[in-house]
């Protein structure tokens, strides 16, 4: 479980400089779409370290032969990484580990609690930062947009004439 927090922390951090550095390019001139194209490159990426933890967790279910397979066959690696997967994502499935390796089901699902938790908490401020510099454009549009209907009186007065 150490392993798969100190994996994301690092993945975290690595988010977090990526997108301080995509924001800081694209600040001389911020809009919509270079916003979205930064909250999804770190959607990506936090899938991405979500998956490669996964990996971890059954690569040492593969090393250790683990999983229960029901059958003399040891399990390969795409069954160990679907268990790893169903586990850490604390949906489950038919598998189980062997009896001595059996409390690490639930430590699967406390970490996958964990590592999600953080993710959510990283992309929320994120999508946070986004709307906000999303807000402040419109609020410099509407300014923008009064001080130009501000500067031609004359013209905003022969449009609010009746007809005689």
């Amino acid at each position: 479980m150490a392993v798969t927090m100190a994996m994301h922390g690092f993945g975290m951090l690595l988010v977090l400089r990526t997108s301080g550095a995509l924001q800081t390019r694209f600040r001389q001139k911020p809009s919509f779409a270079k916003g979205m194209l930064t909250l999804i490159l770190a959607s990506w990426m936090i899938l991405l370290v979500h998956l490669v933890e996964v990996l971890a967790w059954a690569g040492f279910f593969v090393w250790t032969n683990a999983v229960n397979t029901q059958t003399a066959a040891p399990a390969n690696a795409s069954l160990c990484y679907y268990f790893a997967l169903m586990d850490y994502t604390t949906l489950g499935s038919s598998y189980n580990l062997h009896l001595r390796w059996r409390l690490l089901e639930g430590m699967i699902a406390v970490a996958g609690l964990l590592t999600f938790a953080w993710s959510t908490g990283i992309l929320l401020t994120l999508a946070q930062e986004f709307q906000e510099e999303q807000m402040l454009l419109l609020k410099q549009k509407r300014e923008k947009h009064r001080a130009h209907a501000g500067s031609e009186p004359e013209a905003a007065a022969v449009s609010h004439r009746s007809p005689e």
